[in-house]
């Protein structure tokens, strides 16, 4: 360690080159005091999510755009009984637009081995037309596929 004396054995006055943190190790604390005692008085804000019973009906019958893993495209009204119509990309936005209303939403179901750019080209073809009310259908029932076989 470099000593503090000159040549002549005084003390030199040179600057400090540590900083000082014991000011900043005290307001941190006093922060500290601060936060611990508004903490507990804050009262957090209550949300009132709906449950199963409260939910909306769905107002109209979606418009289901079914792909297959050949990449293969389906129309159908999603109502009981209605069947599957295969068509082709190119159709697709014409056959949509002839079937939707103004509260009509279209809904995407994929099998789960298309990849999923072709769900997202399915998807940006429908929003560029305009068809804004547009999501994904999900299967809750279906469990996830065994990656082990017993031999």
């Amino acid at each position: 360690m470099p000593s503090n004396r000159g040549s002549n054995g005084r003390r030199s006055r040179r600057p400090m080159n540590d900083i000082n943190v014991v000011p900043y190790i005290d307001v941190m604390l006093v922060l500290l005091v601060i936060f611990m005692v508004t903490a507990p008085m804050i009262t957090p804000g209550l949300i009132q999510l709906p449950s199963v019973g409260q939910a909306a009906e769905v107002p109209a019958t979606p418009i289901e755009v079914q792909i297959e893993e050949d990449k293969s495209i389906s129309v159908r009204m999603r109502s009981a009984g209605s069947e599957f119509q295969k068509i082709d990309s190119q159709n697709l936005v014409s056959e949509i637009q002839s079937r939707l209303t103004a509260d009509t939403p279209v809904v995407i179901a994929a099998d789960g081995r298309v990849p999923y750019e072709e769900v997202l080209k399915v998807m940006d073809q429908l929003r560029s037309s305009g068809i804004t009310r547009l999501g994904l259908l999900v299967d809750q029932k279906s469990s996830a596929p065994e990656t082990s076989k017993k031999k």
